[in-house]
């Protein structure tokens, strides 16, 4: 079963202040960061009697970036989870492909 959804990077991120000056492009960080919290929200809540969230490391096993992202882009992220915790992402905007790779939640994770 995949999952997709969008996310909208405005043109005031504040990652675009440093990256780069008259040419700015979206961080690979701030991408990653969209799949991982996209791939979390797929799995049930996870918190601790305190109150703090125990949400499971995950990994990074493989990305590649294929194509700059600028500001006020659209991209739409689509997740296919596989075997052992693995999720395989694909962001692209419009037929453009953007990023690709792998993210994989602990076996301990929901």
């Amino acid at each position: 079963m995949q999952l997709e959804t969008t996310l909208f990077i405005a043109p005031d991120h504040p990652a675009f202040a440093g990256h780069f000056p008259g040419t700015p492009i979206v961080p690979g960080v701030v991408l990653l960061d969209a799949v991982v919290h996209a791939v979390l929200q797929t799995q049930r809540p996870r918190a601790s009697g305190d109150g703090f969230d125990t949400t499971p490391l995950c990994q990074i096993s493989a990305a590649k970036f294929l194509s700059p992202v600028g500001p006020g882009e659209t991209l739409t992220l689509l997740l296919t989870p596989g075997a052992s915790g693995s999720t395989r992402f694909d962001i692209s905007s419009g037929q453009r492909k953007v990023a690709t790779g792998t993210l994989v939640l602990p076996a301990s994770a929901p």
